[in-house]
């Protein structure tokens, strides 16, 4: 249904994001009718049959070796709208899958998210440092203004580091 938007030409120029993500993801079990797809310059909505569909902007460069990375690190960018769920259970959840993923996809994704916004940023440093202890996440803490703090609802008990990060539960 939506394959024209996500690829041209045999490349992709999009990816399916959001609510299907956090679903694909276990991160809620809701779903909607509504769809959300990261292009690279923003679009407006359209209705195809009974499907919302959104354009979100992604800063990135989408590959096909990418959009996993791309997707979990949307999952951080929309960390507050994940519905159904706590953000302690979000966050456990992500812990998880950082956890599984290789060297290869832990490198993208911190690059990746230097385009995200700080509070991105500030969560996937401190997801890694709990999810692979002994990855080095100092450009990530450098990218990070230390006077700004990040209202993530997660608190130590599930990061115990988010003061490090400047997250708080609120």
């Amino acid at each position: 249904m939506v394959k024209d938007l996500i690829e041209k030409n045999g490349k992709p120029v999009g990816y399916i994001t959001g609510s299907t993500i956090f679903n694909k993801y276990g991160l809620t079990t809701e779903t909607h009718a509504d769809l959300q797809i990261a292009v690279r310059k923003e679009k407006k909505p359209i209705v195809r049959g009974a499907y919302q569909i959104y354009f979100v902007n992604q800063s990135n460069t989408i590959t096909k070796e990418n959009i996993q990375v791309l997707q979990l690190l949307d999952c951080l960018r929309f960390f507050k709208t994940i519905p159904g769920t706590s953000p302690e259970q979000a966050c456990n959840r992500l812990i998880e899958i950082f956890r599984k993923l290789d060297n290869k996809q832990v490198l993208a994704a911190k690059k990746l998210v230097l385009k995200y916004n700080p509070a991105s940023i500030a969560l996937l440093g401190a997801i890694l440092e709990n999810a692979c202890p002994d990855e080095d996440v100092s450009m990530l803490f450098k990218a990070l203004n230390h006077l700004s703090t990040y209202k993530l609802g997660v608190c130590e008990t599930v990061l115990p580091n988010c003061k490090k990060w400047h997250i708080i539960n609120q």
